[in-house]
């Protein structure tokens, strides 16, 4: 059965570290010294991704620009992710996994699905 299964979701990726903040220990008046202080970088960035993967591999990537919404959300499932599902030899009649977020579960993501006869792990 999990061989037909084709899981996706989204992930924020940072380029240059982690963007939390971060708690340190240090002895009073040593604040400044080198081995206390964590480098940064001004205008880090981060890039938004949406992929899938099952048992036999990972399908496409797709990097996301910008906030995604429903709509965005149903055209990189049209571009993406059936041929995801060919590509890693699913065969048609796949279980496509997705988690409870409101794009996800969005009529126009639905009505998509049931338009191209995709079962969806509930």
């Amino acid at each position: 059965m999990r061989n037909k299964i084709l899981w996706s979701d989204e992930t924020k990726i940072e380029l240059f570290g982690l963007n939390a903040k971060r708690r340190v220990w240090r002895k009073p008046g040593t604040a400044h010294h080198l081995a206390n202080t964590i480098p940064t970088v001004k205008h880090g960035g981060s890039i938004m991704l949406w992929g899938c993967f099952s048992a036999g591999g990972t399908g496409r990537p797709v990097r996301i620009e910008g906030k995604m919404n429903a709509a965005m959300y149903r055209d990189i499932l049209d571009e993406n992710m059936l041929q995801s599902a060919l590509d890693l030899r699913l065969g048609r009649w796949f279980i496509f996994q997705q988690d409870n977020d409101p794009k996800h579960t969005a009529k126009i993501t639905k009505k998509w699905l049931r338009h191209n006869s995709v079962n969806v792990l509930e």
